[in-house]
Formats: structure tokens, sequence, C-alpha cells
């Protein structure tokens, strides 16, 4: 499902200030570049905003954000929900014990990181990162999370690649994305 569906006046505006950088960051990918949306305050206001008009009634106690970008959108709406925060990072990046997954992606492969004791048993989460293109990130960050006990409840993105079909390998758990671009 996305907010496009529902025609939000918003998500016009959102889509309008996410500039696409060819051949980034190697030939052949086009990137779908947010930092743009992040220099209007409007845009950006709106992207937290209507995600936190979906999420504010859903009981989510996890908001998990996908390293780097899960993190620009992760804490606002975990903060307008009253949920944690927990920054799901790349190897070597967290202190202390940790529990990792590896997945791939459209350029490569990767893996993710996560606190042990940052989620409880059945808590309800929410994956946020800011794109899913091939759905190897998010599948990895769901992995994660069930394996330390927590219910994904759903995952949200900014925008979607269609084309790549991440949302077939989600295994059948709601995507939620205000955007999607070809």
């Amino acid at each position: 499902m996305s907010a496009c569906e529902e025609v939000d006046p918003r998500v016009h505006g959102i889509k309008s200030t996410i500039r696409v950088v060819p051949d980034f960051p190697k030939p052949g990918i086009m990137f779908q570049d947010i930092t743009t949306l992040l220099l209007d305050p409007k845009a950006f206001k709106d992207t937290i905003d209507l995600f936190v008009e979906r999420y504010r009634d859903k009981n989510i106690s996890v908001v998990a954000g996908v390293e780097a970008r899960g993190f620009i959108f992760g804490p606002p709406i975990a903060l307008a929900i009253g949920a944690k925060f927990v920054p799901l990072r790349k190897p070597k990046k967290l202190p202390g014990k940790v529990l990792s997954e590896k997945y791939t992606l459209e350029y490569g492969a990767d893996c993710l990181e996560m606190h042990v004791g940052a989620v409880k048993l059945d808590e309800r989460a929410l994956v946020v990162d800011d794109l899913i293109a091939t759905g190897g990130t998010l599948c990895a960050a769901m992995n994660l999370l069930e394996r330390a006990g927590a219910q994904v409840v759903e995952c949200a993105c900014v925008i979607e690649l269609p084309d790549l079909k991440g949302r077939d390998r989600l295994n059948g758990k709601p995507l939620y994305v205000l955007v999607e671009s070809h």
C-alpha cells in the first residue's frame, strides 16, 4: 500500500523534492537522493507526518531504523508515536554484544547488526528505511528483529522502486511507501 493510492496532496510535494542521480554509486544505478527532500522543511515535515498519522494508533513499541537513511526518518516517527528507536547498523559500529544478519542488495552484499537486548519478546516493531529496491535490506532487518523475538508489524519506506520487485521478497509482510519511482 502507498500514500500515492490514497492521493494525499502532500505526496506530490514530497516526490518533487527527490533528486534522481544517474550512475551512482555505479553505472546503471538511478540513485534516489533524499537529501534534497531534507532541504525542504515542508516536504520533510509532510513525510514524517504521513508516517506518524499511519502508525500513531498501531500500538508499536519499537521503530527500527536501517543505517543510514533510516536514522533520519525513524527517530522523529518513534518520538511522535511514543516508541523507542532501535538503530540497525553496519558491522562494527555498535559496542557490546550484537546480533548480525547478512544480506544482498542490488549492487553488492552487506550486513546489519543490532544490540542484543534492544528489543523484547513480542514487542511490536516498525522497520523504517528511505527506499525499497530488491528488498534485501528490509528482509535482513525483519529477520534480525524476529530472531530477537519482536513482531514486525510493517515496513515503511519513503520510496519504492517497484520494477525491482522488492515487495515480493517480504514474505507477505505489509509495506507502506509514500512515493513510487520508476
